[in-house]
């Protein structure tokens, strides 16, 4: 038996009477966005994490974690301190002259240059949301997955 209420609101929406909620739409925009045009997603290392001695949380709160795509490796160690998290990195091979990383949350991108052996870092970051986006000339931008960073 089909509730009558259920079977009016399925026609309102298949009618396309019912109009999207604002939020949805906002959050949706918001969203695509953060996206890279191009870009190749690098996703977690089979292991999703550098194990160490301690595991793949260090004694000092830090985070070490491997992205791996288009024949290039991002080693990334996320420290929270004082609310704030720092990011030190290391994209390898090097990219070459001239690659940038940006390293985002959804409010704020700060940009850093690659060192000649692949180390970059930012920090200052608000606690949640991270990617880092490796752009090299001549190729495809290479961006991690988001990951999700709380104190």
């Amino acid at each position: 038996m089909i509730n009558d209420e259920y079977f009016l609101a399925a026609l309102r929406l298949a009618a396309g009477n019912d109009p999207i909620p604002a939020h949805v739409s906002s959050a949706a925009r918001d969203v695509y966005g953060l996206r890279v045009p191009r870009a190749v997603t690098a996703a977690p290392a089979e292991s999703a994490a550098i194990r160490t001695s301690s595991g793949p949380r260090g004694d000092d709160g830090s985070h070490l974690v491997r992205f791996v795509a288009a024949g290039l490796t991002f080693d990334l160690e996320v420290t929270v301190g004082d609310g704030l998290i720092d990011v030190a990195g290391q994209v390898f091979p090097y990219p070459g002259e001239g690659a940038l990383v940006d390293v985002k949350t959804p409010h704020l991108t700060l940009t850093r240059r690659i060192a000649h052996n692949g180390h970059f870092a930012a920090t200052g970051l608000p606690p949640g949301w991270l990617s880092v986006v490796c752009h090299r000339p001549g190729h495809a931008p290479v961006q991690t997955r988001w990951v999700r960073i709380r104190p």
